[in-house]
Order: C-alpha cells, then structure tokens, then sequence
C-alpha cells in the first residue's frame, strides 16, 4: 500500500499491486487494473518510488534469531 494525494487534497493510501499503468496527461494519472483511474499530485518518478519500496518491503524478511 503506498500514501496517495488526489488532486483535491485528500489522502489515500492505493494498493500498488493494482497500478496498471501511469501517465502524466500533464497531471498524473493513475490507471488501475479495475479500469479506475485516480489523478494524484505526486509524479510518475516519486509513485514508481513508492510501488519499489512497498514491492520491496513485502519481500524482506528480518533475520530470525536461533
């Protein structure tokens, strides 16, 4: 889950597995896999950004003590 802002303001936090693609139309457009699209304030660059960490997160883990 990555921290969102609509155009309007308002925060929400998107499921970045359900981002099918992303464009800047000039504001960034995010396309979902549901067909929804949501405009954002945030760039392409800093959204890519926090799908890699989210991504990234899901697939560390913290090394277990024996």
């Amino acid at each position: 889950m990555i921290p969102v802002t609509r155009i309007n303001g308002r925060k929400l936090v998107l499921n970045a597995d359900l981002i099918k693609f992303i464009e800047e139309t000039p504001d960034t457009l995010i396309t979902l896999t549901s067909g929804d699209k949501i405009y954002v304030q945030e760039g392409i660059e800093e959204i890519v950004r926090k799908a890699i960490e989210y991504s990234r997160s899901l697939r560390c883990f913290p090394e277990m003590n024996r």
